[in-house]
């Protein structure tokens, strides 16, 4: 890890939900600074990480990016499980869609 990865690692923990290693995760999706989280989507940041890691990380992970991008987008800081219910009837709504 360089120098500018270790600085960038550490102003990403200044983002509520972020330790050490979802501040790694995030630089892997190219959100090296808060404001690089603005706009993106947590679903979408959730299967490249997976795809980038090979292997399919916890949904939670999932909840942390949806955290991350709402404050970044100036919301207020929240944790990371208030957004697991969106994302459970997400995924309900898509499972029940799949088996019409």
């Amino acid at each position: 890890m360089t120098d500018m990865d270790r600085d960038a690692v550490a102003r990403l923990q200044d983002i509520p939900n972020v330790g050490p290693k979802m501040a790694a995760n995030l630089l892997k999706l190219g959100v090296g600074r808060p404001e690089d989280a603005s706009g993106r989507d947590p679903d979408e940041m959730y299967h490249e990480l997976c795809a980038v890691d090979g292997r399919r990380h916890d949904p939670c992970v999932r909840d942390v990016f949806a955290a991350v991008v709402a404050y970044a987008e100036g919301g207020p800081a929240r944790p990371w499980w208030e957004f697991t219910p969106e994302r459970k009837a997400r995924e309900g709504r898509v499972e029940k869609a799949g088996k019409a």
